[in-house]
């Protein structure tokens, strides 16, 4: 049990840390606005670490949404919380980095296999921000069973006094407005939209929540396939980095149609491929589980549908195929 102090709010064991966290589940459409109980409320999808803030009487802390504790990688937001937010409080949000224009998860990355202790120099070169969109604890009272317009309210209320790095995420219940949040944010490394019940309680572990992610084409190099030339797959797709060809990202399960129009137009590699003859199963191709990579010569272009989630110009999650482009050589596919 935390600590007390005379006149000061505290929080309950539940909401002191590790704390559960509300989910998101994916849908394909925006929903329309009287799709959820009380009317749809939407919020861009920032390209974060979900971060609980827990401010407690005697302590502060960050806490991921796998309950780990974050404060050491993330002092910046603690130390802002701590100025910044009353004792007893309690609230959602992502941590996020800028870099120039764009939000830049890799710089995220970067902060956690950072040893702790020597993180001071990024997190002075790169400073994180917190984007907060719901508070669970108000002056040590539990607010989840509040419906969400509630819990905003309070929330704008307690944002107000509010410097960076804490911010508050904007909502609407405009879906013309949160279209164009999805069109413009993308650009700065916004995924989408997430959707939620304006009389919705906070409800950890459940997947009330609504995501709809932004999707737009873009041109890539086929460099390899999963499975046989003659029937593949997968796409694996690379474009160039300072003349190198590089691993960028693959493509969801290829259907039929797909898989044979590929296949009459990739050709075997020649010996001098860069590619390795296995490739991981995990995010940006790594992992301890590998599988053969069938490489075929870097010559024919495709486009794909992508989200905005990017790595070090590598696309964290699987693309869309959409088509070849017969009409495009290697040379026309931005470089990394």
């Amino acid at each position: 049990m935390p600590l007390t102090a005379a006149g000061l709010p505290d929080l309950p064991p539940e909401l002191s840390g590790p704390v559960g966290v509300a989910l998101t589940k994916p849908v394909a459409a925006l929903p329309h606005p009287s799709a959820l109980p009380g009317g749809c409320r939407y919020e861009p999808k920032w390209d974060g670490f979900r971060l609980v803030v827990v401010r407690e009487v005697t302590a502060t802390r960050v806490w991921s949404r796998q309950g780990r504790d974050l404060s050491g990688r993330f002092p910046d937001v603690v130390a802002a919380a701590r100025a910044q937010l009353p004792p007893g409080t309690v609230v959602d949000g992502e941590v996020v980095i800028w870099n120039g224009d764009r939000l830049d998860f890799s710089l995220l990355q970067r902060r956690m296999v950072t040893a702790a202790g020597r993180n001071g120099p990024l997190v002075a070169e790169y400073p994180a921000s917190y984007v907060a969109f719901d508070v669970l604890a108000v002056g040590g009272a539990d607010q989840r069973s509040e419906p969400l317009w509630r819990r905003r309210t309070q929330l704008e209320a307690l944002a107000g006094g509010w410097s960076p790095p804490l911010q508050l995420s904007p909502m609407t219940e405009d879906p013309a407005e949160a279209e164009r949040w999805s069109r413009e944010y993308r650009a700065a490394g916004v995924e989408g939209l997430v959707v939620k019940s304006a009389t919705g309680r906070y409800l950890p572990a459940r997947r009330d929540w609504l995501k709809v992610k932004s999707w737009e084409t873009t041109e890539v190099v086929v460099g390899g396939v999963i499975g046989a030339l003659e029937n593949p797959s997968q796409l694996v797709l690379g474009r160039y980095r300072d003349g190198e060809l590089v691993v960028v990202g693959r493509t969801s399960p290829l259907n039929p149609g797909q898989a044979a129009g590929l296949a009459a137009v990739l050709t075997p590699a020649r010996a001098e491929h860069p590619w390795p003859d296995r490739i991981g199963t995990g995010a940006f191709g790594g992992g301890r589980l590998s599988v053969p990579l069938t490489k075929v010569e870097p010559s024919v272009v495709v486009e794909v549908s992508a989200d905005a989630a990017l790595h070090a110009g590598v696309f964290r999650h699987p693309l869309r195929f959409v088509r070849a482009r017969p009409d495009l050589n290697p040379g026309d596919v931005p470089p990394i």
